[in-house]
């Protein structure tokens, strides 16, 4: 591939050609900021918290979806990009709870966390808020889309990753939001529980429901563990706090990989490591989550009945 010549924050910089400019920024030291965007998924480009400012541009264009070129001249802090980050913040916050003393994701949230570096403290927007029922119907996945931003990474995700398509966008305007098909709770869609909608969600809207309540974010040591079931041997995340196992998660690691671990992985790893996890697994039978064997949740039955068919 060709490199081009670019300069970002006046510094000379040689990157790729045909790589955009969030990439080029991430390779020469600069952090953007980022909600809809994630390295594992397709470009999306609406959020537009990455907005950088490109001479010769009129407007300010969304560096995840805007590819470099020859001579281009980038600023990713000017004095026009930050107000601009700022008011996309306020107008994020301004329909979004202001429960961040009590929240799961607390020290895990982007949107969190952007507020803060750069500093919105008061929001100048006001008007109508959602008021969306929590779902909490499946024993694996909480959902609350009244902390939805609506960066769309659990609709590629779930898409692009799982090949399942179980989330989408509805309505429009003001009353758009992420939903299962015919707007059913969780537990009534065909959801395979895979997690990977809920490790790519930037805040609150979808969690791990095993974690809720048990530790902060910042309480916990991760260790990593490989799954053992089949081929794959996905990699988890033990999530520890004072030494003890409290739940398990999806390892990010590289985009090819990223959100490969099911539910029959997510249920085995847990039993090895957590003795508090449920003495009893949920699977969906007839609509409804029923308790079955841990041999039945892991798929062992049907292995240990074909190997005793092979040994008669």
């Amino acid at each position: 591939m060709m490199s081009v010549k670019i300069t970002i924050n006046g510094r000379p910089v040689i990157a790729q050609e045909g790589i955009t400019v969030l990439e080029a920024s991430k390779q020469a030291g600069y952090d953007i900021p980022t909600l809809c965007h994630h390295p594992a998924l397709s470009e999306f480009g609406a959020c537009r918290l990455c907005v950088v400012e490109i001479k010769g541009m009129r407007n300010l264009p969304a560096s995840c979806v805007t590819k470099i070129s020859e001579g281009m001249e980038i600023q990713t802090e000017s004095a026009a990009v930050v107000e601009a980050r700022k008011t996309i913040l306020e107008l994020l916050l301004a329909n979004h709870p202001s429960d961040c003393l009590t929240c799961q994701m607390s020290g895990n949230c982007k949107l969190q966390d952007y507020a803060y570096r750069y500093q919105v403290r008061n929001v100048s927007f006001c008007g109508e808020t959602h008021n969306y029922p929590l779902d909490d119907s499946n024993p694996y996945i909480i959902r609350d889309n009244n902390k939805c931003i609506l960066c769309g990474r659990c609709v590629r995700a779930c898409a692009e990753i799982k090949g399942e398509n179980i989330l989408g966008f509805a309505s429009r305007g003001f009353n758009t939001k992420i939903t299962t098909a015919l707007d059913k709770d969780f537990k009534d869609s065909d959801c395979v529980y895979c997690h990977t909608c809920v490790a790519v969600c930037p805040v609150g809207a979808l969690r791990n429901k095993e974690m809720e309540g048990k530790a902060r974010y910042w309480e916990l040591e991760k260790k990593t563990v490989d799954c053992g079931l089949c081929e794959n041997a996905c990699k988890f995340d033990l999530n520890i706090k004072d030494g003890k196992v409290i739940g398990v998660s999806a390892k990010e690691g590289t985009p090819e990989r990223f959100g490969q671990p099911c539910l029959k992985g997510r249920l085995a790893v847990n039993l090895k490591y957590n003795p508090d996890c449920p003495q009893k697994p949920l699977i969906k039978k007839d609509g409804e989550f029923v308790p079955v064997s841990w041999e039945e949740a892991l798929g062992l039955d049907e292995l240990i009945s074909k190997m005793e068919s092979f040994e008669k």
